[in-house]
C-alpha cells in the first residue's frame, strides 16, 4: 500500500502483525537508498528505528494507515543515529504514552538527555511483552557499529530486526523477498566500510544466528525471509575474512 504518491512512502506487512514501512530516497550522486521503519500492531504497538526527523511526516503518515498514531508505546532504536531516532521526540509529543526502547548503554550514554521522556532501557536478553508478540533484546556492541548498538527478535514470528545489518542498495521495491541479500549487501559495505570489526563480531553474528531468525527486517532494502541463521553465519564469514 502506497501511502504517500509523492515520496513513495509505502507499507506492507512482513509477518503476522509487524509492518515494514519504507521510503525510497535518492542520494547526492544519483543513486537510489531506502529508509524502513518496522511497526508491530499489538496492544502496546512498537515502532523500532523512526528514520530520520526529515521523514516523520511521510512516516508518521505511513503508520496512521495502520493504527492511530496516539497508541504507540514503544519508539525503539538500536543505536543513537539520525535514520533510528531522529524523529524521536516528535513522535514522543503524538502519543502520550510512548518511551524510548534502547539498551542500557544508549540510555545511559544519550537517551536520557536527549529524548524529551525516559527510556525503558531493556538488558541483554530481556523480553518485553507487547500482547501476542514478545520482543527480544540482544546487546551487540560494536556490531555493525556504535557502543550502545543492540538489537531485537519477535519471539513468535521469529522476525529479527536487524538494524544496519544486510544494508542493501536500491529503493527496496520488494518489501519481503527471499532472494540473496547477502552479495549486493556485501558490495555496498566493502567501500565505505561501516563495520567496527571488533574482536566480537564473529562471536555477536554467530550468537545471533543461533537464536534462528526466519524472517530480517532490514532497515535499509528488502525485508528476507528463510533461513536467517545461515545467513548471519555467512555474514560473519564475510565481514571475518574481508576485516
Amino acid at each position: 500500500m502506497i501511502t504517500n504518491s509523492q515520496s513513495g512512502t509505502n507499507v506492507h506487512e512482513i509477518a503476522e502483525g509487524i509492518y515494514r514501512i519504507n521510503t525510497p530516497i535518492r542520494l547526492p550522486d544519483g543513486a537510489r537508498f531506502s529508509f524502513n521503519q518496522y511497526l508491530v500492531v499489538d496492544e502496546d504497538p512498537l515502532l523500532f528505528h523512526t528514520g530520520p526527523r526529515k521523514l516523520f511526516p511521510v512516516v508518521s503518515e505511513a503508520i496512521g494507515h495502520v493504527l492511530p498514531l496516539e497508541r504507540l508505546r514503544y519508539v525503539g532504536l538500536s543505536h543513537v543515529e539520525a535514520d533510528e531516532c531522529g524523529s524521536m521526540n516528535e513522535f514522543l509529543a503524538i502519543a502520550p504514552r510512548a518511551v524510548p526502547l534502547c539498551g542500557q548503554i544508549a540510555a545511559m550514554v544519550s537517551m536520557n538527555d536527549l529524548a524529551d521522556r525516559a527510556p525503558r532501557a531493556m538488558a541483554d536478553g530481556e523480553l518485553l511483552v507487547l500482547g501476542r508478540h514478545a520482543m527480544r533484546w540482544f546487546d551487540t556492541p560494536h556490531v555493525p557499529h556504535a557502543w550502545e548498538c543492540g538489537l531485537m527478535m519477535e519471539e513468535s514470528t521469529r522476525t529479527f530486526f536487524c538494524g544496519d545489518l544486510f544494508t542493501q542498495p536500491g529503493s527496496g521495491e520488494a518489501a519481503l523477498t527471499e532472494a540473496d541479500i547477502l552479495a549486493p549487501s556485501e558490495a555496498f559495505r566493502r567501500p565505505m566500510d561501516y563495520f567496527a570489526h571488533a574482536p566480537s563480531t564473529s562471536a555477536t553474528l554467530n550468537r545471533l544466528a543461533s537464536e534462528e531468525p526466519k524472517t530480517l527486517a532490514c532497515m535499509h532494502g528488502s525485508a528476507w525471509r528463510g533461513d536467517g541463521s545461515s545467513l548471519l553465519r555467512e555474514l560473519a564469514h564475510a565481514v571475518t575474512t574481508s576485516a
